[in-house]
């Protein structure tokens, strides 16, 4: 069976992957798809770097700001949508463009994986919680141990909210949970991807170009809007976008601006260190060290180049 074909751009934060998915998008008839955990939620424009009307220059983008922040969103969530959105836009003749940074997001969705659909049994998480609170983590943490060594084995006691999620599956199903996890991964992908990675060759490029675009962020009302999100919004998963919990202190009046500007410069550059650790673990990535070129132009006409050496110019979509 012919494989769907996508092209994927990935890396950190701040590395120019929503200008040259763009670019991608007007060279190959493409739409976009984000693969962004945060840029999901309404009112969060600026902090998360969603891309504006003009920037977008007529190309359509999808899963970008269409959730209010209350909302709880999972990666499950995420590659239903996904799914929906590839459907629609090869509909049109068109090819699916990835793009993003949140890497649970990419892999799940380019591997096909299948999620456990196991409902929770408040009963028996709450019986293993009061054993957790009576006998202790390390006590439930063996329990698990003997029915899924495998699972025990990467999940230090003290995470104990995997333990009793590991061990409720179990009794539920009847199969370890990291069967499950096996299981999930043995349909085969419909997709054939073309993977593009953005990066610097010198790290200090990177974290000098973040927290130049936190300074620009900041300039450009992130603060007002981080406030707005915080005086009216219960935030769910929305909470843990970067750029909008680190100015609680300075709204509750226990830092100064300052202090809370470094504190999102200091986080960002830890999320694209684990950005990198993550993407360099998938061999199928073409990396491009920014840092390297000349130029913007330079970099996307190698990018071009390489696009349309594989096999995704032997598909023909219409």
């Amino acid at each position: 069976m012919k494989k769907q074909p996508l092209i994927v751009v990935v890396g950190p934060t701040a590395s120019g992957k929503t200008k040259l998915s763009i670019e991608l998008a007007k060279e190959f008839n493409g739409e976009i798809i984000s693969a962004d955990s945060m840029q999901i939620y309404k009112g969060m424009s600026v902090a998360t770097a969603k891309p504006t009307t003009e920037e977008m220059q007529g190309i359509k983008h999808y899963l970008i700001d269409f959730l209010e922040p209350e909302t709880e969103f999972s990666v499950a969530d995420y590659v239903t949508l996904a799914r929906k959105s590839i459907e629609e836009i090869t509909a049109k003749g068109k090819i699916p463009i990835i793009v993003g940074g949140t890497g649970l997001y990419i892999s799940s969705l380019v591997d096909n994986v299948k999620f456990d659909d196991t409902r929770s049994n408040t009963k028996i998480r709450d019986e293993l919680y009061a054993i957790a609170k009576d006998k202790g983590n390390h006590f439930l943490w063996n329990e698990l141990l003997k029915i899924d060594p495998v699972t025990a084995e990467k999940v230090h006691e003290n995470n104990l909210s995997r333990v009793v999620r590991a061990i409720e599956v179990f009794r539920e199903t009847g199969i370890p949970i990291s069967q499950h996890k096996i299981n999930s991964r043995a349909e085969e992908s419909p997709y054939e991807p073309v993977m593009i990675g953005l990066t610097f060759k010198d790290r200090d490029k990177l974290y000098q170009r973040i927290e130049k675009r936190v300074d620009i962020m900041a300039e450009q009302g992130m603060v007002d809007e981080a406030r707005e999100i915080y005086e009216n919004h219960k935030l769910s998963t929305a909470h843990q976008a970067i750029g909008y919990k680190e100015l609680i202190p300075y709204f509750e009046n226990k830092a100064t601006l300052e202090e809370c500007l470094d504190k999102i410069k200091l986080e960002t550059r830890h999320y694209a260190k684990r950005q990198l650790t993550w993407f360099r673990r998938d061999e199928r990535i073409k990396w491009y060290e920014i840092d390297e070129f000349v130029n913007s132009k330079k970099i996307l006409e190698n990018v071009k180049n390489y696009v349309a050496k594989t096999k995704i110019m032997c598909y023909n979509i219409d």
